[in-house]
């Protein structure tokens, strides 16, 4: 298992459809991916989920990666909520 705190800048000013496009980066991973913040835990591939958390910025948002391409995920959601 792999996990990183984050810092989410203002990912709606970089992106279009930020919800719809962050779930389709972590769909492109086979790792089990969960974003949490404030005893909230929420699984990255779900719309539905993503929606109800609300990654905003400056919110601070441990990524947690589990699997055979864990970094991988890890590093592709990082990029994103930072947007770099």
């Amino acid at each position: 298992m792999s996990r990183k705190e984050i810092i989410v800048s203002n990912v709606s000013e970089q992106h279009k459809n930020p919800i719809a496009e962050l779930v389709q980066v972590a769909c492109r991973f086979d790792s089990n991916i969960t974003l949490e913040s404030n005893n909230r835990k929420i699984n990255a591939k779900s719309i539905m989920g993503i929606m109800a958390f609300n990654p905003s910025s400056g919110m601070k948002v441990d990524i947690v990666a589990e699997g055979s391409d864990e970094e991988e995920a890890l590093v592709a959601m990082e990029k994103f909520l930072v947007c770099e």
